[in-house]
């Protein structure tokens, strides 16, 4: 009896949950964009930092589904949402770690990636700030969300055929990585605009 007291009783935020995260993340996208154009160590490392309380918000969030019997929404969509958000923040930490390792400096096409990767979480954020108070707001920023994969891919497809034209093949090789786990961020945040898109498409 105290345990289903307990579940019809204590109610979850699951929206404020998932804003919160996407917050993290957005934050982290901008710590990278700073960390690109000043090359500052600081704002690598808290790009990191980040990365590791998004990781305990989505802690929590698991947490509160399997503690939660009732979500403002199916639960394998909130979980699903909360791992595309999660990944696109895991790709920006491991583009600084990466490099860091391959001692790799910013480019300004590195900076034109991550600037439009800014601008899709931008909109993944709006979408889910809107979620809960204008569903149709929301659909309109999680389906603009999604385009920014698109610029992406044809920067990655551009920017990789001009470094095949250079000599040095163990920079070919390191760059082609970057550009790689910028390309697999961009598709973190369509696949999240997709999730959005199906939750509200069954709400509004």
């Amino acid at each position: 009896m105290h345990f289903l007291k307990k579940l019809f009783s204590e109610k979850t935020d699951f929206y404020k949950l998932l804003q919160e995260q996407c917050q993290l993340t957005l934050d982290g996208v901008i710590s990278l964009q700073k960390y690109l154009e000043t090359a500052s160590r600081e704002y690598g490392d808290k790009v990191t930092k980040l990365e590791k309380t998004a990781d305990r918000k989505r802690q929590e969030l698991i947490d509160a589904l399997d503690e939660t019997f009732i979500t403002p929404f199916e639960r394998e969509d909130i979980f699903a949402l909360s791992g595309a958000i999660d990944d696109i923040l895991d790709y920006c930490d491991t583009t600084v770690k990466e490099m860091d390792v391959y001692e790799i400096k910013p480019t300004d096409k590195l900076k034109t990636m991550v600037e439009t990767i800014r601008k899709g979480t931008e909109l993944v954020n709006l979408s889910l700030c809107n979620m809960n108070k204008n569903k149709k707001e929301a659909m309109r920023f999680a389906v603009g969300a999604k385009k920014y994969e698109n610029e992406i891919e044809s920067l990655y497809r551009k920017y990789v055929a001009e470094l095949l034209k250079e000599d040095d093949i163990k920079y070919i090789l390191k760059m082609r990585e970057i550009y790689r786990h910028l390309s697999n961020c961009a598709d973190k945040i369509s696949l999240a605009g997709d999730i959005l898109g199906h939750i509200l498409i069954k709400m509004i």
